[in-house]
Protein backbone atom coordinates (compact mmCIF):
# COMPACT_ATOMS: atom_id res chain seq x y z
CA UNK A 1 0.00 0.00 0.00
CA UNK A 2 2.94 2.28 -0.65
CA UNK A 3 0.92 4.64 -2.85
CA UNK A 4 -2.08 5.00 -0.52
CA UNK A 5 -0.81 8.06 1.45
CA UNK A 6 -0.14 9.87 -1.84
CA UNK A 7 -3.31 8.68 -3.52
CA UNK A 8 -5.45 11.81 -2.87
CA UNK A 9 -2.83 14.12 -4.40
CA UNK A 10 -2.19 11.84 -7.36
CA UNK A 11 -5.96 11.50 -7.90
CA UNK A 12 -6.52 15.26 -7.74
CA UNK A 13 -3.71 15.92 -10.22
CA UNK A 14 -4.92 13.23 -12.64
CA UNK A 15 -8.59 14.25 -12.62
CA UNK A 16 -7.87 17.98 -12.88
CA UNK A 17 -5.44 17.37 -15.73
CA UNK A 18 -7.64 15.09 -17.78
CA UNK A 19 -10.89 16.98 -17.06
CA UNK A 20 -11.99 20.47 -16.10
CA UNK A 21 -13.04 19.20 -12.69
CA UNK A 22 -15.21 20.99 -10.14
CA UNK A 23 -15.92 19.60 -6.67
CA UNK A 24 -18.87 21.04 -4.76
CA UNK A 25 -21.22 20.11 -1.96
CA UNK A 26 -20.81 18.98 1.61
CA UNK A 27 -17.78 18.24 3.74
CA UNK A 28 -16.06 14.88 4.01
CA UNK A 29 -14.55 14.04 7.43
CA UNK A 30 -10.76 14.10 7.27
CA UNK A 31 -10.32 11.32 9.83
CA UNK A 32 -12.20 8.44 11.42
CA UNK A 33 -14.09 5.54 9.83
CA UNK A 34 -15.96 6.57 6.69
CA UNK A 35 -17.84 4.89 3.86
CA UNK A 36 -17.93 6.75 0.53
CA UNK A 37 -20.49 5.56 -2.02
CA UNK A 38 -20.46 6.76 -5.62
CA UNK A 39 -22.07 6.14 -8.98
CA UNK A 40 -19.89 4.37 -11.52
CA UNK A 41 -19.95 5.90 -15.03
CA UNK A 42 -16.25 5.93 -15.83
CA UNK A 43 -14.42 2.74 -14.88
CA UNK A 44 -10.99 3.22 -13.26
CA UNK A 45 -11.27 7.00 -13.14
CA UNK A 46 -14.16 6.99 -10.67
CA UNK A 47 -12.02 6.05 -7.64
CA UNK A 48 -9.74 8.95 -8.53
CA UNK A 49 -12.66 11.39 -8.33
CA UNK A 50 -13.74 10.09 -4.92
CA UNK A 51 -10.20 10.16 -3.53
CA UNK A 52 -9.69 13.70 -4.83
CA UNK A 53 -12.95 14.82 -3.20
CA UNK A 54 -12.10 13.09 0.10
CA UNK A 55 -8.61 14.63 0.34
CA UNK A 56 -7.60 11.66 2.49
CA UNK A 57 -6.46 8.09 1.76
CA UNK A 58 -9.37 5.93 0.60
CA UNK A 59 -9.26 2.16 0.14
CA UNK A 60 -11.60 0.97 -2.60
CA UNK A 61 -13.37 -2.26 -3.28
CA UNK A 62 -12.31 -3.36 -6.76
CA UNK A 63 -13.32 -6.31 -8.94
CA UNK A 64 -11.02 -9.31 -8.55
CA UNK A 65 -9.85 -9.49 -12.23
CA UNK A 66 -7.97 -6.22 -11.72
CA UNK A 67 -5.67 -8.03 -9.27
CA UNK A 68 -4.67 -10.65 -11.83
CA UNK A 69 -4.23 -8.28 -14.78
CA UNK A 70 -0.53 -7.28 -15.04
CA UNK A 71 -1.52 -3.82 -16.30
CA UNK A 72 -3.64 -3.02 -13.25
CA UNK A 73 -2.51 -5.39 -10.47
CA UNK A 74 0.34 -3.17 -9.32
CA UNK A 75 -1.92 -0.10 -9.09
CA UNK A 76 -4.79 -1.65 -7.14
CA UNK A 77 -2.30 -3.30 -4.77
CA UNK A 78 -0.33 -0.07 -4.31
CA UNK A 79 -3.43 1.85 -3.18
CA UNK A 80 -4.65 -0.89 -0.84
CA UNK A 81 -7.73 -1.89 -2.84
CA UNK A 82 -9.79 -4.81 -1.55
CA UNK A 83 -10.83 -7.50 -4.09
CA UNK A 84 -14.51 -8.23 -4.71
CA UNK A 85 -15.47 -11.55 -6.31
CA UNK A 86 -18.45 -10.96 -8.59
CA UNK A 87 -20.56 -13.81 -9.98
CA UNK A 88 -20.23 -12.34 -13.47
CA UNK A 89 -16.42 -12.65 -13.27
CA UNK A 90 -16.14 -16.14 -11.74
CA UNK A 91 -19.09 -17.74 -9.91
CA UNK A 92 -16.77 -20.27 -8.25
CA UNK A 93 -14.96 -17.54 -6.31
CA UNK A 94 -17.98 -15.73 -4.84
CA UNK A 95 -17.46 -17.48 -1.51
CA UNK A 96 -14.25 -15.51 -1.05
CA UNK A 97 -16.29 -12.35 -0.44
CA UNK A 98 -16.38 -13.25 3.24
CA UNK A 99 -12.73 -12.20 3.34
CA UNK A 100 -13.69 -9.01 1.46
CA UNK A 101 -16.17 -8.03 4.15
CA UNK A 102 -13.69 -8.87 6.92
CA UNK A 103 -11.02 -6.72 5.28
CA UNK A 104 -13.44 -3.81 4.91
CA UNK A 105 -14.62 -4.13 8.51
CA UNK A 106 -11.02 -4.30 9.77
CA UNK A 107 -10.11 -1.17 7.80
CA UNK A 108 -13.11 0.77 9.11
CA UNK A 109 -12.42 -0.42 12.67
CA UNK A 110 -8.91 1.01 12.26
CA UNK A 111 -10.37 4.39 11.25
CA UNK A 112 -9.85 4.14 7.50
CA UNK A 113 -12.05 5.42 4.69
CA UNK A 114 -13.58 2.83 2.36
CA UNK A 115 -14.88 3.65 -1.12
CA UNK A 116 -17.43 1.52 -2.94
CA UNK A 117 -19.58 1.79 -6.07
CA UNK A 118 -22.84 0.06 -5.12
CA UNK A 119 -24.02 -0.34 -8.72
CA UNK A 120 -21.46 -3.13 -8.92
CA UNK A 121 -20.25 -2.26 -12.40
CA UNK A 122 -19.24 0.67 -14.56
CA UNK A 123 -21.76 1.46 -17.31
CA UNK A 124 -22.91 3.95 -19.95
CA UNK A 125 -26.59 4.09 -18.98
CA UNK A 126 -28.15 7.56 -18.51
CA UNK A 127 -29.34 6.69 -15.00
CA UNK A 128 -28.05 4.88 -11.93
CA UNK A 129 -28.39 1.09 -12.08
CA UNK A 130 -30.14 -0.79 -9.23
CA UNK A 131 -27.79 -0.92 -6.25
CA UNK A 132 -26.25 -4.07 -4.84
CA UNK A 133 -26.37 -4.64 -1.09
CA UNK A 134 -22.63 -4.68 -0.42
CA UNK A 135 -22.35 -1.10 0.84
CA UNK A 136 -25.19 -1.60 3.32
CA UNK A 137 -23.75 -4.88 4.58
CA UNK A 138 -20.32 -3.35 5.07
CA UNK A 139 -21.78 -0.40 7.00
CA UNK A 140 -23.99 -2.57 9.21
CA UNK A 141 -21.18 -5.02 9.92
CA UNK A 142 -18.76 -2.22 10.74
CA UNK A 143 -21.31 -0.68 13.12
CA UNK A 144 -21.50 -3.97 15.02
CA UNK A 145 -17.74 -3.88 15.56
CA UNK A 146 -17.42 -0.16 16.23
CA UNK A 147 -20.41 0.05 18.55
CA UNK A 148 -21.76 3.10 16.71
CA UNK A 149 -22.76 4.24 13.23
CA UNK A 150 -20.21 5.67 10.83
CA UNK A 151 -20.73 8.36 8.17
CA UNK A 152 -21.95 7.13 4.79
CA UNK A 153 -21.44 9.94 2.28
CA UNK A 154 -22.70 9.85 -1.32
CA UNK A 155 -20.49 11.31 -4.03
CA UNK A 156 -22.09 11.92 -7.42
CA UNK A 157 -20.16 12.05 -10.69
CA UNK A 158 -21.66 13.92 -13.64
CA UNK A 159 -19.50 13.80 -16.77
CA UNK A 160 -20.52 15.65 -19.89
CA UNK A 161 -18.27 13.95 -22.45
CA UNK A 162 -16.31 11.48 -20.39
CA UNK A 163 -14.11 10.25 -23.24
CA UNK A 164 -13.06 13.76 -24.24
CA UNK A 165 -9.83 15.22 -22.88
CA UNK A 166 -10.43 18.48 -20.96
CA UNK A 167 -14.19 18.12 -20.96
CA UNK A 168 -16.22 19.09 -17.88
CA UNK A 169 -16.49 16.82 -14.85
CA UNK A 170 -18.69 17.66 -11.87
CA UNK A 171 -18.20 15.97 -8.48
CA UNK A 172 -20.98 16.54 -5.94
CA UNK A 173 -20.53 15.60 -2.29
CA UNK A 174 -23.89 14.90 -0.68
CA UNK A 175 -25.13 14.99 2.87
CA UNK A 176 -24.44 11.91 5.03
CA UNK A 177 -27.03 9.15 4.81
CA UNK A 178 -29.31 9.11 7.86
CA UNK A 179 -29.38 5.56 9.22
CA UNK A 180 -28.99 5.67 13.02
CA UNK A 181 -32.61 4.55 13.35
CA UNK A 182 -32.12 1.33 11.38
CA UNK A 183 -31.96 -1.69 13.67
CA UNK A 184 -30.17 -4.87 12.73
CA UNK A 185 -26.79 -6.18 11.61
CA UNK A 186 -25.46 -7.21 8.23
CA UNK A 187 -27.32 -10.53 8.43
CA UNK A 188 -30.69 -8.75 8.79
CA UNK A 189 -32.44 -8.68 5.37
CA UNK A 190 -34.76 -5.88 6.44
CA UNK A 191 -31.92 -3.68 7.69
CA UNK A 192 -29.86 -4.31 4.56
CA UNK A 193 -32.82 -3.56 2.30
CA UNK A 194 -33.72 -0.34 4.11
CA UNK A 195 -30.16 0.99 4.22
CA UNK A 196 -29.62 0.13 0.53
CA UNK A 197 -32.78 2.09 -0.31
CA UNK A 198 -31.53 5.11 1.63
CA UNK A 199 -28.13 4.96 -0.06
CA UNK A 200 -29.91 4.80 -3.43
CA UNK A 201 -32.02 7.84 -2.53
CA UNK A 202 -28.94 9.81 -1.40
CA UNK A 203 -26.99 8.95 -4.53
CA UNK A 204 -29.84 10.04 -6.77
CA UNK A 205 -29.80 13.44 -5.04
CA UNK A 206 -26.22 14.08 -6.23
CA UNK A 207 -26.38 12.54 -9.71
CA UNK A 208 -28.10 13.36 -12.97
CA UNK A 209 -30.53 10.58 -13.89
CA UNK A 210 -32.06 10.87 -17.35
CA UNK A 211 -34.67 8.82 -19.16
CA UNK A 212 -32.50 8.91 -22.30
CA UNK A 213 -29.17 10.44 -23.27
CA UNK A 214 -30.91 12.57 -25.91
CA UNK A 215 -32.35 14.65 -23.06
CA UNK A 216 -28.91 15.85 -21.95
CA UNK A 217 -28.34 18.52 -24.66
CA UNK A 218 -31.92 19.78 -24.24
CA UNK A 219 -31.48 20.19 -20.49
CA UNK A 220 -28.09 21.88 -20.93
CA UNK A 221 -29.52 24.27 -23.54
CA UNK A 222 -32.52 25.16 -21.38
CA UNK A 223 -30.28 25.85 -18.40
CA UNK A 224 -27.91 28.00 -20.48
CA UNK A 225 -30.79 30.05 -21.91
CA UNK A 226 -32.36 30.55 -18.50
CA UNK A 227 -29.10 31.66 -16.82
CA UNK A 228 -28.07 33.90 -19.73
CA UNK A 229 -31.31 35.87 -19.53
CA UNK A 230 -32.43 35.57 -15.90
CA UNK A 231 -29.37 34.49 -13.94
CA UNK A 232 -29.17 31.64 -11.45
CA UNK A 233 -31.00 32.20 -8.17
CA UNK A 234 -28.78 31.59 -5.11
CA UNK A 235 -31.20 28.98 -3.80
CA UNK A 236 -31.06 27.00 -7.04
CA UNK A 237 -27.83 25.25 -5.99
CA UNK A 238 -25.09 23.99 -8.26
CA UNK A 239 -25.26 23.59 -12.01
CA UNK A 240 -25.94 19.86 -11.59
CA UNK A 241 -28.69 20.63 -9.06
CA UNK A 242 -30.39 22.73 -11.72
CA UNK A 243 -29.85 20.07 -14.38
CA UNK A 244 -31.38 17.48 -12.09
CA UNK A 245 -34.43 19.67 -11.43
CA UNK A 246 -34.82 20.26 -15.17
CA UNK A 247 -34.64 16.50 -15.77
CA UNK A 248 -37.37 15.94 -13.18
CA UNK A 249 -39.60 18.57 -14.82
CA UNK A 250 -38.97 17.11 -18.28
CA UNK A 251 -39.83 13.63 -17.07
CA UNK A 252 -43.04 14.85 -15.41
CA UNK A 253 -44.24 16.83 -18.44
CA UNK A 254 -43.47 13.93 -20.75
CA UNK A 255 -45.40 11.56 -18.50
CA UNK A 256 -48.37 13.95 -18.34
CA UNK A 257 -48.37 14.61 -22.08
CA UNK A 258 -47.96 18.36 -21.54
CA UNK A 259 -48.37 19.86 -25.03
CA UNK A 260 -47.14 23.31 -23.97
CA UNK A 261 -43.93 21.89 -22.47
CA UNK A 262 -43.41 19.69 -25.53
CA UNK A 263 -43.67 22.73 -27.80
CA UNK A 264 -41.22 24.65 -25.58
CA UNK A 265 -38.73 21.79 -25.73
CA UNK A 266 -39.01 21.75 -29.52
CA UNK A 267 -38.33 25.49 -29.73
CA UNK A 268 -35.37 25.26 -27.35
CA UNK A 269 -33.81 22.56 -29.53
CA UNK A 270 -34.36 24.72 -32.61
CA UNK A 271 -32.82 27.75 -30.88
CA UNK A 272 -29.80 25.68 -29.77
CA UNK A 273 -29.28 24.32 -33.30
CA UNK A 274 -29.36 27.85 -34.70
CA UNK A 275 -26.75 28.99 -32.20
CA UNK A 276 -24.60 25.97 -33.06
CA UNK A 277 -24.57 27.04 -36.70
CA UNK A 278 -22.89 30.27 -35.61
CA UNK A 279 -20.70 28.52 -33.03
CA UNK A 280 -22.30 30.50 -30.21
CA UNK A 281 -23.69 29.83 -26.74
CA UNK A 282 -26.79 31.52 -25.27
CA UNK A 283 -24.62 33.77 -23.08
CA UNK A 284 -22.75 35.00 -26.17
CA UNK A 285 -25.85 36.85 -27.35
CA UNK A 286 -25.51 39.08 -24.27
CA UNK A 287 -21.83 39.86 -24.86
CA UNK A 288 -20.77 43.44 -25.48
CA UNK A 289 -19.37 44.53 -28.85
CA UNK A 290 -18.20 48.09 -28.13
CA UNK A 291 -14.77 49.07 -29.45
CA UNK A 292 -13.59 50.47 -26.13
CA UNK A 293 -14.14 47.09 -24.46
CA UNK A 294 -12.34 45.40 -27.34
CA UNK A 295 -9.37 47.73 -26.87
CA UNK A 296 -9.18 46.91 -23.16
CA UNK A 297 -9.35 43.19 -23.98
CA UNK A 298 -6.52 43.58 -26.52
CA UNK A 299 -4.35 45.40 -23.97
CA UNK A 300 -4.81 42.58 -21.45
CA UNK A 301 -3.84 40.07 -24.14
CA UNK A 302 -0.60 41.79 -25.16
CA UNK A 303 1.46 38.73 -24.18
CA UNK A 304 -0.74 36.35 -26.16
CA UNK A 305 1.60 35.94 -29.20
CA UNK A 306 4.47 34.86 -26.93
CA UNK A 307 2.17 32.48 -25.05
CA UNK A 308 1.01 30.94 -28.31
CA UNK A 309 4.62 30.48 -29.44
CA UNK A 310 5.53 28.63 -26.23
CA UNK A 311 2.36 26.55 -26.44
CA UNK A 312 3.10 25.46 -30.00
CA UNK A 313 6.65 24.48 -29.10
CA UNK A 314 5.26 22.27 -26.36
CA UNK A 315 2.53 20.90 -28.61
CA UNK A 316 5.04 19.93 -31.29
CA UNK A 317 7.39 18.41 -28.73
CA UNK A 318 4.68 16.17 -27.28
CA UNK A 319 2.77 15.47 -30.49
CA UNK A 320 4.06 11.88 -30.70
CA UNK A 321 2.67 10.59 -27.35
CA UNK A 322 -0.54 12.55 -27.92
CA UNK A 323 -1.14 10.85 -31.28
CA UNK A 324 -0.06 7.44 -30.01
CA UNK A 325 -2.61 7.74 -27.20
CA UNK A 326 -5.35 8.37 -29.77
CA UNK A 327 -4.23 5.33 -31.76
CA UNK A 328 -4.18 3.20 -28.61
CA UNK A 329 -7.73 4.18 -27.71
CA UNK A 330 -9.04 3.73 -31.27
CA UNK A 331 -7.62 0.23 -31.49
CA UNK A 332 -8.90 -0.86 -28.09
CA UNK A 333 -12.11 -2.84 -27.81
CA UNK A 334 -13.16 -1.07 -24.60
CA UNK A 335 -16.67 0.24 -24.14
CA UNK A 336 -17.49 3.87 -23.47
CA UNK A 337 -17.18 3.47 -19.71
CA UNK A 338 -13.54 2.32 -20.04
CA UNK A 339 -12.16 4.39 -22.92
CA UNK A 340 -11.34 7.41 -20.75
CA UNK A 341 -9.46 5.15 -18.33
CA UNK A 342 -7.41 3.72 -21.19
CA UNK A 343 -6.76 7.22 -22.48
CA UNK A 344 -5.58 8.47 -19.08
CA UNK A 345 -3.47 5.45 -18.11
CA UNK A 346 -2.10 4.83 -21.59
CA UNK A 347 -1.46 8.52 -22.21
CA UNK A 348 0.37 8.90 -18.89
CA UNK A 349 2.57 5.88 -19.64
CA UNK A 350 3.38 7.12 -23.14
CA UNK A 351 4.13 10.61 -21.83
CA UNK A 352 6.54 9.23 -19.22
CA UNK A 353 8.29 7.03 -21.79
CA UNK A 354 8.55 9.90 -24.27
CA UNK A 355 9.96 12.22 -21.60
CA UNK A 356 12.52 9.57 -20.67
CA UNK A 357 13.44 9.17 -24.34
CA UNK A 358 13.93 12.91 -24.80
CA UNK A 359 16.05 13.01 -21.64
CA UNK A 360 18.15 10.13 -22.97
CA UNK A 361 18.70 12.02 -26.22
CA UNK A 362 19.74 15.08 -24.20
CA UNK A 363 22.17 12.94 -22.19
CA UNK A 364 23.78 11.51 -25.32
CA UNK A 365 24.06 14.86 -27.03
CA UNK A 366 24.80 17.21 -24.10
CA UNK A 367 25.59 15.18 -20.99
CA UNK A 368 23.85 14.24 -17.75
CA UNK A 369 23.15 17.86 -16.74
CA UNK A 370 20.98 18.32 -19.83
CA UNK A 371 19.25 15.00 -19.13
CA UNK A 372 18.35 16.00 -15.56
CA UNK A 373 17.16 19.41 -16.78
CA UNK A 374 14.98 17.65 -19.33
CA UNK A 375 13.43 15.37 -16.72
CA UNK A 376 12.57 18.42 -14.62
CA UNK A 377 11.59 20.92 -17.28
CA UNK A 378 9.74 18.74 -19.81
CA UNK A 379 6.80 17.89 -17.47
CA UNK A 380 6.56 21.58 -16.54
CA UNK A 381 6.51 22.50 -20.23
CA UNK A 382 3.76 19.95 -20.85
CA UNK A 383 1.59 21.47 -18.12
CA UNK A 384 2.34 24.99 -19.35
CA UNK A 385 1.40 23.91 -22.86
CA UNK A 386 -1.94 22.63 -21.65
CA UNK A 387 -2.73 25.90 -19.84
CA UNK A 388 -1.48 28.15 -22.63
CA UNK A 389 -3.28 26.29 -25.40
CA UNK A 390 -6.56 26.53 -23.50
CA UNK A 391 -5.93 30.23 -22.84
CA UNK A 392 -5.21 30.79 -26.53
CA UNK A 393 -8.33 28.86 -27.50
CA UNK A 394 -10.42 31.00 -25.14
CA UNK A 395 -8.88 34.15 -26.61
CA UNK A 396 -9.64 32.99 -30.13
CA UNK A 397 -13.21 32.27 -29.09
CA UNK A 398 -13.57 35.77 -27.62
CA UNK A 399 -12.20 37.41 -30.76
CA UNK A 400 -14.30 35.28 -33.08
CA UNK A 401 -17.44 36.06 -31.08
CA UNK A 402 -16.72 39.79 -31.12
CA UNK A 403 -16.35 39.98 -34.91
CA UNK A 404 -19.28 37.64 -35.50
CA UNK A 405 -21.64 39.67 -33.32
CA UNK A 406 -20.58 42.89 -35.03
CA UNK A 407 -20.75 41.54 -38.59
CA UNK A 408 -23.88 39.37 -38.43
CA UNK A 409 -26.21 41.74 -36.60
CA UNK A 410 -29.32 41.09 -38.68
CA UNK A 411 -29.19 37.25 -38.77
CA UNK A 412 -28.58 37.19 -35.00
CA UNK A 413 -31.33 39.67 -34.19
CA UNK A 414 -34.02 36.99 -34.33
CA UNK A 415 -32.08 34.83 -31.90
CA UNK A 416 -31.60 37.80 -29.57
CA UNK A 417 -35.29 38.58 -29.55
CA UNK A 418 -36.37 34.95 -29.18
CA UNK A 419 -34.10 34.00 -26.30
CA UNK A 420 -35.65 36.21 -23.57
CA UNK A 421 -39.10 34.89 -24.48
CA UNK A 422 -37.86 31.29 -24.17
CA UNK A 423 -36.34 32.12 -20.79
CA UNK A 424 -39.62 33.57 -19.51
CA UNK A 425 -41.50 30.47 -20.65
CA UNK A 426 -38.93 28.30 -18.88
CA UNK A 427 -39.43 30.30 -15.70
CA UNK A 428 -43.19 29.90 -15.95
CA UNK A 429 -42.78 26.14 -16.43
CA UNK A 430 -40.47 25.86 -13.43
CA UNK A 431 -42.76 27.98 -11.25
CA UNK A 432 -45.74 25.83 -12.23
CA UNK A 433 -43.79 22.63 -11.51
CA UNK A 434 -42.74 24.00 -8.11
CA UNK A 435 -46.34 24.83 -7.19
CA UNK A 436 -47.57 21.42 -8.26
CA UNK A 437 -44.80 19.69 -6.36
CA UNK A 438 -45.46 21.74 -3.24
Amino acid sequence: MWLLPLFPRVAAFATRTFYRTTITGGEIPRDGPLLLVGNHPNSLLDPLFLAAAARRPVRFLAKAPLFSNPWTAWAVTAVGAIPVYRPRDNPALVGRNESTFRAAHDALHAGAAIGIFPEGMSHDAPSIAPLRTGAARIALGARSRLGHSLPIIPVGLVLGKKEEFRSDAHVLVGEPVRWDDIDGAEDSPDAVKELTARIDHSLRRVTLNLEQWEDAPLIAAAEAIYVAELGAAPESGTLVDRWREAARILSATRRDGDAEATALAREIRRHARALDLFGLEPADLKAGTDLRGAARWSARRAALPAQIAVAWIGALLFWVPYRLTAVLVDRSSADGASRASIKLVGGAALFILWTALLAAVAWISAGWTAAVAGLVLLPLLALATLVLLEDANDAWGDARRFFLLRSRVRPLEELRSRQPELAQRLRALRDRATRERG
